[in-house]
C-alpha cells in the first residue's frame, strides 16, 4: 500500500469517528479547508526560510513585521501572521489555551492579509468563507463546537505528509479524500467530483498528440468542480511537472466547490500566477476573454475538458443569438437541456489546433428539434472527431450511461471528415455501488482512438456520407454492431440433454416418494392427510 493511500485510509477512518451525524458531503467542508490552512502555513515557512526571512516569527517591531507580511504576500500571494500559524494553533490546543473565537479570528486575519496583493486577491480572498464554525451539527454549544474543531486540527496534525523519498504528498492525500467524500455523498458527490478513471480518459484524449515543448500549455474546464480534471490533464502532459508549464482556467458556480478547486490546485503546487479560476455561471456570459478597444475576444485553449451537469435547464432569455459568438451560426440549445450550450461554449474557446473532450448523456447523439440542428451544424463545420460510449453507473449521482464527445480545432481536423465511433459500454469492472473502468479498459479505448480503424463489435470509422444517410443521428448502435447471435445447438445434442433432464427428474421424484413414505403421522387425522398428499403428487 502506498503512503498516500495509507494516510488517506487512516484519515478517513478517523474522520468517520469524529463527524458523528454530519453528512460526509458536509464534513468535507471542515477537514479539507483545515488541511489547506496547514499547507499554506507550512508553505509560508518554507518560503521565508528559503529567503532567509524566518526571523518573521519572532519579530515584535510593527514596521518590521509589516515588511515581512508584504514580502510573503508578494511572493506567495497571501500572508499568515505568527500568532495564527498552524504550529501556533496546534500548540494552543495542546496547551488548552485555545478560545472558541480563535478559529474565526484566524480565518478573518487570513482574509484581511489576502487583500495585500491585488493580483492574487481573487485566488485567496474568502477561500475559507463557507466554513460554518457555528453549525450546530458540530456541537450543540460553543464549547462542543470548539472541541470538534480542535479534534479536526489534531487529527490533521498527526500525519507527516511525505512519501518514502521525502516528496510532499499532502495534495495527493487531499485529492484522494475528495474522492472518498464524493463516494459517500451519494447524488451530491457528482456535483463536485469526476471519477478518476473518467478524468484519465478525458485528459489522455486531449494530450495524446502533444509533444514536449517549452511553450505553456493552456487548459480550460468550464464546469471544473473540485479541479481534479484540470490536474489530471497536467499529469498527462510530457512536461506537466515543470513549474509554470501549464496555465489553468476554470469556472464553477457552487461557492464551496469553487473554494475546493482553488485549494486543490494550490496544494498540488500550482502558483496563483498560473491559475485563473472564476465563481460564475458558465452559460450566463462568455468567459474567459481578452479585451481591446472595447471588443471582447474569446481566449483560446490547447485543451478544453468538461463533465457538465446533464440535461440541465438554463436561461436562454438573455442570450443574444446574433452577437454571442458561442451560438452564432450553430443555434441555441433548448431551455430544458443545456447540454449543447456547454458544447458550444467549449468550442468557442478551442484553439484551431486544440482538442476538446466532454462527457454528456446519450440523448445529445440523437435528440431532434433545435439539438438536431446544432448537431448537424457542428458536423458540417467538421468539428466532431470521435464518439465514445461509456458504461452505465460510472458517476456519483446518476446511473445513466454516458458518452464522451471529442472535438478538434479546424486545423487539427484538416481534410479528415469521418467520425470514429467506439462502443466501450460493456467493458468495465462491476463495483458494489459504482462500476469502474480498469486500466486495460482505458488502454483499449485510447489505442482504438489512436489507430482510428474498425474493430469488430467495438469501433467503426463512419464516413460523412454514412452520417448523412442516418440523418445526422449519431446513436452508436447505428454504426457499431454489437449484436451477438445465439449459438445454434445441433438437434441430436438437444435430444440428448432432454433425455438426461428427464432421467434426473425421475430419479429426484423417486427419492422424494421414498422419503415421504418413511414419514408417519402421530394421529389418525395426520395419517389421513399424509396419505392424501402422497396420492395427490403421484398423479
Amino acid at each position: 500500500m502506498s503512503n498516500t493511500t495509507e494516510i488517506t485510509n487512516k484519515l478517513w477512518a478517523m474522520a468517520n469517528k469524529l463527524r458523528g451525524t454530519m453528512d460526509a458531503s458536509e464534513y468535507k467542508n471542515y477537514i479539507l479547508p483545515f488541511m489547506f490552512y496547514r499547507y499554506l502555513s507550512e508553505n509560508q515557512y518554507d518560503y521565508l526560510k528559503a529567503n532567509h526571512l524566518e526571523d518573521f516569527y519572532t519579530v515584535t517591531d510593527e514596521e518590521e513585521r509589516e515588511e515581512y507580511l508584504e514580502e510573503s504576500s508578494r511572493g506567495l500571494g497571501y500572508a499568515i501572521v505568527p500568532e495564527y500559524t498552524w504550529e501556533e494553533v496546534v500548540s494552543k490546543i495542546e496547551n488548552h489555551k485555545i478560545k472558541a473565537s480563535d478559529f474565526q479570528d484566524m480565518f478573518d486575519s487570513f482574509n484581511k492579509n489576502a487583500k495585500r496583493n491585488p493580483v492574487a486577491e481573487a485566488d485567496f480572498a474568502n477561500v475559507f468563507s463557507d466554513v460554518n464554525l457555528g453549525d450546530s451539527r458540530l456541537g450543540s454549544s460553543t464549547n462542543e463546537r470548539a472541541k470538534a474543531l480542535n479534534d479536526i486540527v489534531l487529527m490533521i496534525n498527526e500525519f507527516i505528509f511525505k512519501d518514502e523519498s521525502g516528496h510532499d504528498i499532502l495534495g495527493d492525500v487531499y485529492e484522494y479524500l475528495i474522492g472518498q467524500f464524493a463516494a459517500n455523498a451519494g447524488k451530491k458527490g457528482g456535483e463536485f467530483y469526476t471519477p478518476h478513471e473518467v478524468s484519465q480518459i478525458l485528459a489522455k484524449l486531449v494530450t495524446l498528440d502533444v509533444k514536449e515543448s517549452n511553450d505553456q500549455f493552456r487548459v480550460y474546464d468550464p464546469t471544473m468542480g473540485s479541479g481534479s480534471l484540470l490536474l489530471t490533464v497536467q499529469k498527462e502532459l510530457p512536461n506537466g511537472d515543470k513549474e509554470g508549464s501549464v496555465e489553468f482556467y476554470g469556472q464553477e458556480l457552487n461557492t464551496t466547490t469553487y473554494n475546493l478547486a482553488r485549494m486543490n490546485l494550490m496544494m498540488h503546487g500550482v502558483n496563483y500566477r498560473n491559475m485563473e479560476l472564476k465563481r460564475a455561471n458558465t452559460l450566463d456570459a462568455d468567459w474567459p476573454f481578452s479585451e481591446k478597444d472595447g471588443i471582447q475576444t474569446p481566449l483560446k485553449f490547447n485543451a478544453v475538458v468538461a463533465n457538465p451537469p446533464y440535461s440541465q435547464p438554463w436561461d436562454i432569455k438573455t442570450i443574444d443569438r446574433e452577437k454571442d459568438t458561442r451560438f452564432k451560426g450553430f443555434g441555441v440549445a433548448p431551455a430544458s437541456k443545456a447540454d449543447y450550450a456547454f458544447v458550444l461554449h467549449g468550442l468557442d474557446h478551442l484553439d484551431k489546433e486544440g482538442t476538446m473532450a466532454i462527457v454528456l448523456p446519450h440523448g445529445v447523439l440523437f435528440r431532434g428539434a433545435s439539438e438536431g440542428k446544432i448537431r448537424k451544424n457542428i458536423i458540417k463545420e467538421n468539428l466532431l472527431d470521435t464518439v465514445i460510449g461509456l458504461p452505465a453507473n460510472l458517476f456519483y449521482g446518476t446511473s445513466i450511461p454516458t458518452c464522451v464527445l471529442v472535438f478538434k480545432g479546424r486545423e487539427a481536423r484538416g481534410e479528415n471528415k469521418d467520425i470514429l465511433f467506439i462502443d466501450a459500454s460493456s467493458e468495465f469492472e462491476k463495483g458494489k455501488n459504482q462500476n469502474k473502468l480498469t486500466q486495460e479498459n482505458i488502454a483499449k479505448i485510447l489505442e482504438t482512438y489512436h489507430n482510428r480503424e474498425d474493430v469488430e463489435k467495438y469501433a467503426h470509422v463512419a464516413t460523412l456520407d454514412e452520417i448523412k444517410e442516418n440523418g445526422y443521428n449519431l446513436n452508436i448502435p447505428r454504426y457499431v454492431d454489437t449484436f451477438e447471435e445465439d449459438v445454434v445447438v445441433p438437434l441430436p445434442e438437444v435430444a440428448k440433454e432432454l433425455k438426461e433432464v428427464r432421467e434426473e427428474i425421475q430419479t429426484a421424484t423417486t427419492d422424494l416418494f421414498n422419503l415421504l413414505g418413511e414419514l408417519e403421522g402421530t394421529t389418525d387425522e395426520a395419517k389421513n392427510e399424509l396419505s392424501s398428499f402422497l396420492e395427490l403428487i403421484k398423479r
